[in-house]
């Protein structure tokens, strides 16, 4: 309610978790309150620890999303669904307040499975995911799919958005970044891995949805690959360094059909730095605005034709 422009978007909401009707209800009350701003990524889960509620969901949770996400998409529009009360007579319901947008913005997901992202273009859902578990390459190809998909249901192929996440901290110095991030980010690290280990522990999947058998970590080898995932996202799955530097990323990603990049700012332990990033942030967003875009091909044209003489 404080702001004006931000889309106040959920990433991710674990539906299986939850009745669609109270997912329905509670994100128009945000809707109304944003003044028609709310938007909602969908996760299937993958911590069987997180399936207290409804253990019997774990198996069947990509199908229950999917249900879900439908049955949310008719509530949003104002169209009734029939449930069964204690006494198992059908009774109507409906989700007040109602929303101020017509439809609800879907995204979809997706840890790295490429099934994820053919089922999310088939619904006309949005995508959302990340670098863990994949590169640049191995991302592009999963987007090709899921602009096939699309198509393949006669929705455009070149509607949907693709929104990768990435750990965002940038500043004038790159060295000074790196000091910066490296201590908190490695510790993000480190309680990531803790809870991939306590889902194996438990029986299910990680993240991602793979499955592996609990075994232990020595600390020493532990320390070494943080030391070394820290690396490699430094240098090419994070926006962690200078404006001009992330460029090159950035250029790549577009190239590749990701639409729009999800900053994920949390992993700083200092509110402040975290914040004063954001002009920097800023400023390599500016950088890629159609109108600068535009500019940089011009200059780009320009510098050839000169080359070859006029």
């Amino acid at each position: 309610m404080a702001t004006r422009n931000l889309q106040i978007r959920a990433g991710s909401l674990i539906s299986p978790l939850h009745n669609p009707v109270r997912i329905a209800e509670e994100w128009a009350m945000v809707d109304n309150l944003s003044g028609g701003r709310a938007a909602v990524s969908f996760g299937s889960g993958w911590n069987a620890n997180d399936f207290y509620f409804f253990p019997e969901r774990y198996a069947t949770r990509q199908a229950t999303m999917y249900e879900q996400i439908e049955a949310v998409r008719k509530l949003w529009r104002g169209e009734p669904l029939t449930f069964e009360n204690s006494f198992g007579k059908e009774v109507s319901v409906t989700i007040y307040p109602k929303p101020l947008q017509a439809e609800l913005p879907v995204w979809v997901t997706s840890s790295g499975n490429a099934e994820t992202f053919a089922s999310a273009g088939a619904v006309g859902a949005n995508v959302l995911t990340h670098l863990i578990g994949q590169d640049i390459q191995t991302l592009a190809l999963k987007i090709r799919r899921y602009r096939e998909a699309r198509e393949e249901k006669g929705l455009d192929p070149r509607g949907g958005k693709v929104s990768l996440m990435l750990h965002t901290f940038l500043g004038a110095d790159e060295g000074e970044v790196r000091e910066k991030v490296r201590q908190p980010f490695r510790e993000y690290l480190r309680s990531a891995i803790s809870l991939e280990e306590k889902a194996a522990l438990g029986g299910g999947a990680i993240s991602g949805g793979h499955t592996i058998d609990p075994h232990h970590i020595p600390d020493r080898l532990r320390e070494e690959l943080l030391d070394l995932t820290f690396e490699r996202y430094f240098r090419t799955a994070a926006l962690m360094g200078t404006p001009s530097g992330c460029k090159e990323l950035v250029w790549e990603l577009k190239g590749v059909g990701v639409d729009e990049v999800a900053c994920l700012i949390d992993f700083i332990d200092d509110e402040r730095a975290a914040f004063d990033s954001l002009e920097y942030l800023d400023e390599l967003r500016e950088s890629f605005s159609d109108e600068a875009v535009r500019r940089g091909c011009a200059e780009t044209v320009s510098a050839f034709t000169d080359d070859l003489g006029g």
